[in-house]
């Protein structure tokens, strides 16, 4: 293999390993001794490639962002005519990733903020754009179902498609604490109900005597 290859490989492993490591111990417990030998990568290869841990945690929340855009971009939601049966079904998409130990479906992103938010700006920084971002694709299909159903509110797509975020943020740290994905489920499953009263209201009932 050409030494180019090589390196990049290296880099590539311990980017994997940061993905793994970092979701099933937390960014503070993982050392950067533990994470080359989950790459089986030396020391040596891991500060060729990175300065530090912090910068590895950014260069993670990026390839985090890449590898989950990939995903997301070519999940069947997207084939609904209606926009916001592409938006219950982006969720239903997400309530099927929750497969495996909890480390398998939460964020990393999420997982890496929660502990770095005050002692690692540029980590945080990252996350933001990484959970912001990806909140940003939901943002026309909200836009489309607003317009379609004549939707007058006094919140935007942008907002809604955050609180999304935040809601199945909210969800990991439950099946965290829980020790397993059922929580979490529930928790989608309450968003999605939530978007269907909002987005398609119950007809007023008739007063009495009407």
């Amino acid at each position: 293999m050409p030494k180019a290859a090589t390196k990049l490989d290296a880099r590539r492993k311990l980017l994997d390993a940061a993905l793994s490591v970092v979701r099933t111990r937390g960014y503070s417990a993982a050392t950067v001794d533990e994470l080359c030998a989950a790459a089986g990568v030396t020391k040596g290869a891991f500060f060729h490639h990175f300065k530090s841990k912090e910068e590895l945690g950014v260069a993670a929340a990026q390839y985090w962002s890449q590898m989950t855009g990939a995903l997301f971009a070519e999940a069947p939601y997207h084939n609904h005519p209606d926009p916001l049966d592409r938006i219950l079904g982006y969720l239903e998409f997400r309530k099927a990733l929750l497969q495996g130990g909890v480390p398998e479906f939460t964020c990393l992103v999420g997982t890496m903020v929660q502990e770095t938010y005050e002692t690692a700006p540029a980590i945080r920084e990252a996350c933001d754009r990484s959970i912001s971002d990806h909140a940003a694709t939901l943002e026309s299909d909200i836009e489309a179902a607003m317009r379609d159903r004549a939707l007058a509110a006094d919140w935007n797509a942008g907002s809604l498609a955050l609180h999304t975020q935040a809601v199945l943020q909210g969800a990991f740290i439950l099946a965290k604490a829980k020790g397993g994905p059922a929580v979490a489920a529930d928790s989608i499953d309450h968003l999605i109900r939530y978007l269907k009263l909002l987005f398609e209201p119950a007809p007023e009932t008739a007063t009495r005597g009407e």
